[in-house]
């Protein structure tokens, strides 16, 4: 493992300007989070027993933006003793900055927004199957695996294994591949009600009164040696509640599709 230096992240980032970024980007979306929506956090509390590298965090995706500004207040407030709560942003001075997300590169440079993202902790990487709204099919960058690989030896690192925020889609097997080779404590994260409160950017506030979660749970057991990518694939989609059997309105369809098949 490289060892860490004092002024910059592992892609170069100045940790002053990336602390001004959180503590600016903190300070505007704390009402989004804690006032016009009430964001309720469970999980937190084993966190802070985390090594402080090599943590990969699997989840759920519902907007572009509002999922990772919740879990940077999450990390935030946890780094400084607070659990399942961001009621005190006295947090955002000391924030927690060897953070990282994986995002897709076409999102990350459209727009200044995007890019002042990008410094607070984007990995950015290449859709394999997707690009500007087309299906496409192209080689995995293994730059990008290793830049990923690079966070994970400074910090943490959230990924969002189904590469969408659209609901039940199937999840990729290049997250469980990284896993084998990496071995990290993996943390899945299940997400709601993002979707509701705000818009797909997840900048624009959609409805007032919404408690969007963010439910921590307990570090998969996984077999790094026996398990095949796919089983590892499989613990990380019914962690997240991303499997068919978790997707109430896939049983109705089957149902509906069954009873008229009988007709």
């Amino acid at each position: 493992m490289a060892k860490k230096n004092i002024f910059t992240d592992s892609f170069g980032n100045i940790y002053v300007l990336k602390r001004f970024i959180i503590f600016i980007l903190g300070l505007v979306s704390y009402r989004r989070f804690n006032g016009f929506n009430k964001l309720k956090i469970t999980g937190t509390e084993d966190l802070s027993d985390l090594p402080d590298s090599n943590v990969l965090f699997v989840s759920n995706h519902q907007t572009y933006f509002a999922d990772v500004a919740a879990m940077y207040h999450t990390f935030c407030s946890v780094n400084n003793g607070f659990h399942n709560t961001i009621k005190n942003p006295v947090y955002l001075l000391n924030p927690k900055v060897d953070f990282y997300y994986v995002a897709a590169e076409e999102t990350m440079n459209k727009g200044v927004l995007s890019r002042i993202f990008k410094i607070a902790g984007a990995i950015t990487v290449k859709r394999t199957w997707r690009a500007e709204g087309k299906n496409v099919n192209r080689m995995v960058d293994l730059s990008e695996i290793e830049n990923i690989m690079k966070a994970l030896d400074n910090g943490w690192v959230i990924t969002f294994p189904q590469g969408t925020t659209s609901a039940y889609a199937q999840g990729r097997k290049g997250t469980a591949k990284l896993i084998k080779n990496q071995r990290p404590t993996v943390i899945p994260i299940k997400i709601n009600g993002f979707r509701r409160a705000f818009d797909k950017k997840g900048l624009k506030i959609k409805v007032t009164g919404v408690k969007p979660t963010l439910e921590f749970k307990p570090a998969l057991d996984i077999d790094y040696d026996n398990e095949s990518a796919n089983e590892i694939l499989d613990k990380i989609m019914h962690a997240i509640e991303q499997t068919p059997e978790h997707n109430i309105l896939h049983d109705y369809d089957t149902k509906l599709k069954e009873s008229k098949s009988q007709q």
